[in-house]
């Protein structure tokens, strides 16, 4: 269905169809940050997690006996 508006009013929802298109892509940028800084914090936490644990996991083995040098042959 065709409307047929004035000028003005042609010109006006012009203009509020690019302010609502801005709006909305600035919106989609933040969401599409939020999601990056939201993979970046869970990426360090399960990195973070597995260095705990390999930590815990080295502290708990018994030291290895230290390595002595072999007098060389002259």
């Amino acid at each position: 269905m065709t409307e047929n508006f004035s000028k003005p009013r042609q010109q006006a929802e012009i203009a509020f169809g690019k302010t609502q298109s801005q709006f909305f892509a600035r919106e989609r940028a933040f969401e599409e940050l939020d999601t990056i800084v939201v993979a970046r914090e869970e990426k360090t936490l399960r990195l973070r997690e597995a260095r705990l644990a390999k930590e815990l996991q080295d502290s708990n083995k018994p030291a290895a006996s230290p390595v002595t040098k072999r007098a060389r042959k002259a």
